[in-house]
């Protein structure tokens, strides 16, 4: 089992070119099983996610090459429609294969999704707009038994803007008979680029960024070429890092209009942050940054609850007092304690922490216990005087590549013991 060792006090100066967002390629790699054709994927992040993704590829009977950056996924000769139960378990977002594999193969059979625990995530959403499209649902035993001989085209709403469940619903009616509809659909930009790359392949989809969603089911699909969007999350983290010691830094390959609702925190916080084409510049404060008075996670638009935890750790060194209100996921304050071992001032009470900016965290021994609270422990270790060592990096590794490495040649000191 890896951790992290890092020593804080280093200003962070550099480049970072931003990798490819986690939550795109995911359900991008999904639907390459429609086409039944070769398709070539740019800016592959190489990530703990990914590799259990592609696991779940050839169990299906795929094709996979890898070089780099490059994944060439061939869905010609798909021999399955089962997910193994080791593979499900380790990875919440391995449902979006739900509705991929039954619009190719007429039938899905998969246990319940497994991966970080940081709160319900319930998939009867999923299900229930699944079976608007004729697919017949049963659940026994932990499995979730799937078939329909036709889908067809239905008009769903969802009660909730699960992106999960929009990807799945794309997926599975992009081949359905007729017109499907999704109203309160997801607006991340993760959607939009699932729908160019369906559209692409041949599809018909129209709206995704928007909270309707429209649909016109097609007879065939076909292999291509796309490249992954930049990761929003990856990129706000780093700025993090930077913020945290008063250090200055420049994003490579990036979308800053994904990132407003982020970045509008950190200028309130006294960084400086300019766009350029494709670049972003942070210059933090050299003093200690401005409190944020309340910073609420919402569906995007709205602060992403990805970066809670990042921005908490930021919080827990500024001058004065922030309110954080997690409306996403009820069980997302688990750095909260780690954050604690560390000197951090944070009451929680509920969905809703009260964070009290101290002076400075010191170094300690930590444990991530899920993705994105993880990366804010390795945000506070480095702002921390003395040493920091975090084990459980293997969550981190889910989202980040190799991040060690990209904080390194900002002139971090930090590196992985095995």
């Amino acid at each position: 089992m890896s951790s992290l060792i890092i020593k804080g006090g280093n200003r962070l100066e550099g480049e970072i070119e931003v990798q490819g967002a986690k939550n795109a390629v995911l359900p991008i790699l999904a639907a390459t099983i429609l086409n039944g054709g070769k398709n070539v994927i740019h800016n592959c992040p190489e990530l703990r996610d990914v590799k259990i993704t592609i696991e779940v590829l050839k169990n299906l009977g795929c094709k996979i090459k890898q070089e780099n950056k490059v994944l060439v996924v061939e869905s010609d000769n798909i021999t399955g429609h089962t997910i193994p139960d080791e593979l499900m378990r380790q990875m919440r977002s391995s449902i979006i294969f739900l509705g991929a594999i039954i619009a190719r193969c007429g039938k899905a059979v998969v246990s319940m999704p497994g991966g970080c625990e940081i709160g319900n995530r319930p998939i009867d959403l999923h299900l229930k707009a699944l079976r608007r499209l004729g697919i017949d649902i049963t659940e026994a035993h932990g499995y979730i038994h799937c078939e329909v001989e036709k889908l067809k085209g239905d008009n769903i709403h969802l009660d909730f803007p699960s992106v999960g469940a929009t990807e799945n619903i794309m997926l599975a009616a992009c081949m359905a008979e007729g017109t499907t509809v999704i109203t309160n659909a997801a607006r991340e930009p993760e959607i939009v680029d699932l729908e160019c790359f369906l559209n692409h392949m041949g599809a018909m989809v129209r709206g995704a960024g928007s909270d309707t969603i429209r649909i016109e089911g097609v007879k065939k699909l076909y292999g291509v070429e796309h490249e992954i969007i930049p990761d929003r999350i990856a990129g706000a983290t780093y700025l993090s890092c930077a913020a945290a010691t008063h250090g200055t830094m420049i994003l490579r390959h990036i979308n800053s209009g994904h990132m407003n609702a982020m970045t509008a925190v950190l200028k309130e916080m006294g960084c400086r942050i300019y766009d350029e084409k494709n670049r972003m510049i942070l210059t933090a404060p050299k003093t200690r940054l401005r409190p944020v008075k309340r910073i609420v996670t919402m569906p995007y638009p709205g602060f992403p609850t990805d970066i809670q935890s990042p921005f908490m750790a930021l919080s827990s060194i500024a001058d004065g007092t922030c309110v954080f209100v997690e409306n996403i996921f009820e069980n997302r304050y688990q750095h909260v304690e780690e954050l604690i071992r560390m000197g951090a001032d944070i009451k929680v009470d509920g969905r809703i922490a009260i964070v009290q900016g101290v002076e400075a965290l010191e170094g300690t021994n930590v444990v991530a216990k899920e993705l994105r609270g993880g990366a804010a422990l390795i945000v506070a270790a480095l702002s921390a005087d003395g040493i920091t060592e975090i084990d459980n990096v293997r969550y981190i590794d889910r989202g980040y590549e190799a991040i060690e490495k990209y904080l390194s040649a900002c002139g971090a000191n930090i590196k992985r013991k095995e």
